[in-house]
């Protein structure tokens, strides 16, 4: 059986930019759900990862919060 979901272009645009390229979309939702919480996939991945900019990460992440609020 086959759904029809409406997104958001931005949304989309996110989508595209996480699936794999052989990755269909019921493949990428079902990768994604499976991952858990988000707090589960941030421990998942501490320690694994290394920014060679932190400063600037943190100044995106800041940015993007604030237009949330906006």
């Amino acid at each position: 059986m086959t759904k029809t979901l409406t997104i958001k272009d931005d949304v989309y645009e996110k989508l595209i930019a996480v699936k794999d390229a052989d990755e269909s979309f019921s493949e990428l939702f079902v990768r994604l759900v499976e991952q858990g919480s988000s707090v589960e996939v941030l421990r998942k991945m501490r320690g694994k990862l290394t920014f060679t900019d932190k400063e600037r990460l943190l100044s995106e992440i800041s940015a993007r919060r604030e237009q949330k609020r906006a």
